[in-house]
């Protein structure tokens, strides 16, 4: 197998160095790109109207978020006026209010993905581990949803039908998993398949929860899955997963390798995942949004690059200035304003970045999280906006005061009151149901990446979180409780909100 994967190194060798070529000279081929993504804008009925003629016309394309071009978005037949290319399909992502969003998809934009994948696959086999067996499981989510059949379903998906085509002999696949509406069922198939999978060296998802969440459902199913399995795994592995706590990096001896967020709020489940698989590479995906390739993390640079070549940048410091990627400056934030081929122009993507460092003549960038008040612990996307009209819906008429907070381990939500009338029991399960109204809230929950939500209520809360602020460094006057917490509230704060609720309660 060896000879085949370095075989596949060589196949990808000229788009790979084409690309590094690239970021030698950034601002040469972010010009180039910008021409042409322009040349397609000039094309298009958005064109048109916005009268743009030629590159030098760029300025006067609005800078936009997903709620400014939506008008342009639900044309019919299939096809938009965005882009004067045919539209393959429509992939499903979360909106800014909470509300599902519907990002065209092109030939043109499928190639960027398929581009970034073959130089982050090139860099793995010339400076990564020493793969042998190739197999790889691609993360697949669930259609939870029968009507979501037509959306993508697995990271290979992104790609070109020849490199699917390449890679399927390696692939580990759940038991028609397209077929796999139930989240238990998924749940119970794909353990199987990664369990056969005694060769596995790659696993690619998404979320690094996604992992956790099926490795304790192997944990706590271990007899359904051994008498399954009995005749079609070998002894030694039967006898692993019969152990109290299952040994992973025996049970996939061969595994090197595990791509997954690990930056913002997923940094601390993916050193989890160090932990438990300390022989594997566990490699951030760097910045892969529904809507572009952004970022792609390559062992040579030390970091993430900018997928310069396929994705025209703009960058937006606070105080509103934009940049171009050359010339940005190490150490500082921008937000990202992105462009690209499949019909979205300064497009305001909402992700912040800070400038770690160059390489070759390009910033490698870090992402921070998103620019607005959004919470995303395991890939949820709550928004303020959606999670201020879910509370609406609660009728919480005697609360004065109410934020909800993420919960880092395990991945949950607590909602904080100081007052009302119904249980705190009644009320969180009032608050699932308002935020499964959010598509990937939802998707999180029946997979088992969500806890269900808490509720904790008493008239103290507002006191003990401005005590807690205050020893923390904020200046009393300046602090603010938001409806929607951005990052996890810290172990020590929830201990001392629980405790001291507790001691009220018994007196």
């Amino acid at each position: 197998m060896r000879p085949i994967i370095q075989l596949f190194g060589q196949i990808l060798a000229p788009t790979a160095r084409r690309f590094h070529q690239a970021l030698d000279n950034p601002e040469l081929m972010q010009t180039s790109v910008q021409k042409e993504i322009c040349d397609r804008l000039i094309k298009s009925e958005y064109g048109k109207t916005l009268g743009i003629h030629s590159v030098d016309d760029w300025q006067r394309v609005p800078i936009v978020d997903y709620d400014a071009l939506e008008p342009w978005l639900n044309q019919k037949p299939k096809q938009i006026s965005l882009t004067p290319e045919p539209i393959l399909f429509y992939e499903k992502t979360s909106g800014s209010s909470g509300a599902v969003k519907w990002i065209p998809y092109t030939q043109s934009l499928r190639r960027s993905f398929n581009q970034m994948f073959c130089v982050w696959a090139h860099d793995l086999i010339v400076h990564g581990p020493k793969f042998s067996t190739g197999k790889i499981y691609a993360c697949i989510s669930p259609q939870l949803n029968v009507a979501d059949n037509q959306t993508l379903q697995n990271d290979l998906d992104y790609l070109d039908g020849w490199l699917r085509w390449f890679l399927r002999p390696w692939l580990v696949m759940p038991n028609k998993f397209n077929r796999l509406h139930d989240a238990n069922l998924f749940k119970h198939q794909l353990a199987l398949a990664l369990l056969e999978a005694e060769k596995l060296e790659i696993i690619s998802i998404w979320s690094p929860s996604f992992l956790q969440v099926h490795l304790k459902y192997i944990q706590e199913n271990q007899d359904l899955l051994r008498k399954e399995l009995h005749n079609r795994i070998s002894h030694n592995r039967l006898q692993l997963l019969s152990e109290s706590n299952i040994p992973w990096m025996q049970l996939w001896p061969n595994l090197k390798l595990i791509s997954c967020w690990d930056s913002a709020n997923a940094a601390d489940q993916a050193q989890g995942l160090r932990s438990q698989f300390p022989d594997a590479l566990i490699q951030g995906k760097g910045l892969l949004a529904t809507e572009a390739p952004i970022t792609i993390p390559l062992i040579v640079a030390g970091g993430c690059v900018p997928i310069l070549d396929e994705v025209f940048f703009e960058f937006e410091d606070d105080t509103g200035s934009l940049h171009s990627l050359h010339e940005l400056n190490i150490g500082k934030e921008y937000t990202i304003i992105l462009s690209q081929k499949g019909g979205l122009y300064r497009y305001r993507i909402g992700d912040r970045i800070r400038v770690t460092h160059y390489y070759r003549h390009t910033p490698c960038l870090e992402f921070l999280g998103r620019h607005q008040a959004i919470s995303d612990l395991v890939g949820e996307k709550l928004q303020e906006t959606f999670v201020n009209n879910a509370l609406a819906l609660l009728n919480l008429q005697e609360t004065n005061f109410k934020s909800l907070m993420p919960i880092a381990d395990p991945p949950h939500y607590i909602l904080l009151l100081d007052s009302a009338k119904e249980i705190p029991e009644i009320i969180a399960q009032q608050l699932d149901l308002a935020l499964s109204e959010s598509y990937h809230y939802k998707r999180a929950r029946s997979l088992g990446q969500l806890a269900p939500p808490e509720v904790l209520i008493s008239s103290q809360i507002p006191e003990i979180l401005v005590s807690h602020c205050i020893r923390t460094g904020s200046v009393w006057g300046g602090i603010k409780h938001p409806i929607l917490a951005k990052s996890p509230i810290s172990t020590e704060l929830l201990q001392e909100l629980k405790l001291k609720i507790a001691v009220n309660t018994k007196d």
